[in-house]
């Protein structure tokens, strides 16, 4: 019987022996394996949050927010010289309006109520007169000769939008929320035809569907969809293609709002700096760079968690397998002796050795890959959601949390949506990382191999 054979049977002498070792070294390996995975799962969120989440640019006229403050409206030709920049993959425009009893058929679907009435008087905003008399004044007034009650009431005008990315709500104003289509189709970014898409409350107030029409401008406009962005004042609007809005509306190459899409978050800064320098004082211009950074950092505490209890473990079965070679040549001396007496070499006695501890950490294995297939998906879920809540805690706390939650909150979902995979790559770097942990540690312990003498285990014997 060679050695390599021997080793293998030997391992299976003690059976208890056998199967603690196997059942301690197989949860050793399935920790280092879950670590593995769980690495390599947030390493590609990482990765991906890198290039999709916080890589744009905000640009918009100096001085403007939304319908509030003032300004000038950009151009094409100066949103022109942003996406010749380098790292810019692409430029979204889009051209905000209002559309008022004057310009639309259309009636609002969201009511004042009494925020809409105190938001719109402080605003200095037109009203609509109930019972007769000039425009302005204070609400429910009456004059000291008795004439009747100026009844004011302010009634939401429809947001309309033109843009070039129409199932983007986080660009003009369009107040945010998730593009959600309910019916129809979304028309091209580059269109110039007169349709639109319809939030689901305007829709539903008026009475619109697929193929329905309404005006705009004075021009007959057809619906091609329905959406659901996910809260009422986006629902209230119109999304319509860019140019059309510019052309019924006679602001042709204006632009008030528009987002860069930069090549990877490492490059917003130095593209920040480069749109500023393009657009001069005519724009401001913001990204979210830093909300990408706060929102990545739970992700890199996680890797090295993972690094170091990956590295934890493998040195623990190491360890296991090395003090566990060490007792069993304890044990053997006497037979090592007899084996080494009729001619075996110390390499031989070693391999035998070696043979036993890959058996053992390959048994170890099979079980180690079972309890990391099956805890890999759980572990990383918990490491991610116990950093990020703790990172969102921490980042949310304060009077401003509240502020600071809705900013967050998009990026927050976006990096905790981990799912860790375990592929055949893991599994060939789990049996590596076994066999490699066997040779590692019976090489060491076949060292006290070489310093037993036959002579002195027969004459001790």
């Amino acid at each position: 019987m060679n050695g390599i054979t021997r080793g293998i049977r030997n391992a299976f002498r003690n059976v208890t022996r056998t199967t603690a070792l196997v059942l301690i070294l197989g949860l050793s390996l399935g920790l280092a394996l879950a670590m593995l995975v769980a690495n390599q799962a947030v390493s590609d969120k990482i990765a991906s949050v890198k290039s999709s989440v916080g890589n744009t640019v905000s640009i918009s006229p100096a001085g403007a927010r939304g319908f509030d403050g003032g300004g000038t409206a950009l151009t094409e030709t100066q949103l022109a010289k942003v996406d010749a920049l380098a790292h810019v993959k692409s430029v979204s425009e889009s051209l905000s309006d209002r559309l008022t009893t004057d310009d639309t058929n259309l009636q609002s679907a969201v009511e004042a109520g009494d925020l809409g009435q105190r938001f719109s008087q402080r605003s200095g905003q037109g009203f609509s007169i109930e019972g007769g008399g000039p425009m302005g004044g204070p609400s429910n007034s009456s004059s000291d000769t008795g004439a009747p009650t100026v009844a004011r009431t302010f009634t939401p005008p429809v947001t309309v939008n033109g843009t070039t990315d129409p199932t983007n709500l986080s660009s003009g104003t369009q107040g945010g929320g998730t593009f959600t289509l309910k019916d129809g189709k979304v028309f091209a970014g580059d269109s110039t035809e007169n349709v639109a898409l319809i939030g689901s409350t305007l829709a539903e107030k008026n009475n619109l569907s697929v193929g329905s029409t309404f005006t705009a401008y004075g021009t007959t406009v057809t619906v091609v969809g329905i959406f659901d962005a996910g809260n009422t004042f986006s629902n209230n609007q119109v999304i319509m293609p860019l140019a059309t809005v510019q052309k019924l509306s006679d602001q042709v190459g204006s632009i008030t709002s528009a987002t860069a899409t930069v090549d990877s978050v490492e490059n917003v800064s130095s593209t920040t700096t480069a749109v500023k320098s393009a657009l001069g004082s005519a724009a401001d211009v913001t990204n979210d760079a830093e909300k990408a950074e706060e929102a990545i950092k739970p992700l890199q505490n996680i890797q090295s968690i993972a690094l170091y209890s990956l590295i934890g473990a493998v040195a623990a079965g190491a360890i296991i397998i090395f003090m566990t070679m060490i007792m069993i040549v304890r044990e053997r001396r006497r037979e090592i002796g007899v084996i080494k007496a009729i001619g075996a070499s110390n390499v031989k006695v070693a391999g035998q050795f070696m043979a036993e501890a890959v058996t053992l950490t390959t048994l170890a294995a099979v079980i180690g890959i079972v309890i990391g297939v099956a805890a890999a998906n759980p572990i990383t879920k918990m490491l991610v959601d116990n950093s990020t809540s703790s990172a969102t805690s921490q980042t949310m706390g304060g009077p401003g949390g509240r502020a600071v939650r809705g900013a967050f909150g998009g990026v927050q979902s976006s990096v905790t949506n981990i799912t860790a995979s375990v592929g055949w790559d893991i599994i060939l770097y789990g049996f590596g990382a076994a066999i490699l942990i066997a040779i590692i540690g019976s090489g060491i312990a076949s060292l006290f191999i070489a310093k037993i003498s036959p002579a002195e285990v027969m004459r001790v014997e």
